[in-house]
């Protein structure tokens, strides 16, 4: 994940604010995240707004954690 310095557009259909993040269509997809809204994806970057990104957080929370105690670092 980035930060997006230019001017790029939320991926969210119907939605016209500025980028905040850009992720991967790969990681995106690799965690099987269901996105209430359509994604637009612009080769392999799928850039969200502040808003799409904290939906986005929201429901990956319990996948990055499972994550972060099979890679053995959660118990530090």
């Amino acid at each position: 994940m980035e930060l997006v310095g230019r001017e790029k557009i939320c991926s969210v259909k119907g939605c016209e604010n500025k980028a905040f993040k850009a992720i991967s269509v790969y990681e995106f997809s690799r965690i099987g995240v269901n996105f209430p809204s359509d994604i637009e994806s612009k080769g392999r970057t799928i850039y969200l707004c502040k808003e799409h990104y904290k939906v986005y957080k929201r429901i990956t929370k319990k996948h990055r954690k499972l994550e972060k105690y099979r890679r053995g670092m959660g118990y530090i």
